[in-house]
């Protein structure tokens, strides 16, 4: 019954088409460019403490936040600005080899190596595009992700980008879907959303969205998640 109601598709980025490197990948690859030599057992720790702090911008939430920096956790993507600082105050609460390195590991999420798609994503993409079914992305960031896209060879499947940085709105806030819709062409009650979170997500379904949920998993623990979350619409439901 879904699949003939839905004439296009919205997908959050991270979590959902992609997630961010591994904790230990990101801080290995900027203190080899760096120059820093730091022992594997010194960079495992660290990279425990910058999990915990939830620094890594698409990996774990803070365990533990700070009273202080809670109202600038809470509207870290309503701007570039608010992103990079929040992120960075969380990266400065790790005794790090040098201090430097908190700006290096904000830049080093941002470029596309740092991101790899779930395995299910292209197949998908293909899948909506063969089926005629527009698609839209809509994620709570602080910087421009259509890089990560063109860089992945997704680009062209992609018809719309609605980041909350780019309008001042963040999910789960319905005028962010709204906006999504709207480049679409589609009614909301024809637009199906797909996400990993079950607050930012479901702000979709005050517009009358369906909405799909799947879980936020490392890419090697979820080889089919979309697949299964669009049902009939997805990959599987060519064959």
């Amino acid at each position: 019954m879904l699949a003939g109601s839905v004439k296009a598709v919205m997908f959050d980025f991270s979590g959902t088409l992609f997630r961010i490197e591994p904790t230990e990948d990101w801080l290995r690859a900027v203190v080899t460019d760096a120059g820093v030599d730091l022992p594997e057992a010194e960079l495992a720790a660290c990279a425990a403490l910058l999990e915990e702090a939830g620094a890594l911008p698409g990996g774990a939430s803070p365990r533990r936040l700070p009273a202080r920096l809670e109202p600038l956790w809470r509207e870290r993507d309503l701007s570039p600005e608010q992103h990079r600082a929040a992120y960075t105050a969380l990266t400065r609460e790790v005794p790090l080899p040098s201090a430097e390195l908190a700006d290096a590991l904000y830049e080093r999420h941002r470029i596309p190596a740092a991101w790899r798609p779930y395995p299910d994503t292209a197949a998908t993409l293909v899948a909506l595009r063969e089926r005629g079914i527009p698609v839209a992305v809509v994620s709570n960031i602080g910087w421009d992700l259509r890089p990560v896209f063109r860089a992945h060879g997704f680009d062209r499947f992609v018809d719309a980008y609605v980041l909350s940085f780019e309008h001042g709105v963040q999910k789960p806030d319905p005028r962010l879907f709204r906006v999504a819709c709207e480049a679409l062409g589609t009614a909301p009650a024809d637009v199906l959303m797909v996400g990993d979170d079950a607050v930012a997500d479901t702000g979709a379904a005050a517009l009358g969205c369906p909405v799909r949920l799947v879980e936020h998993l490392p890419v090697e623990q979820r080889p089919s998640g979309l697949a299964s979350a669009l049902g009939p619409l997805g990959p599987l439901g060519l064959l």
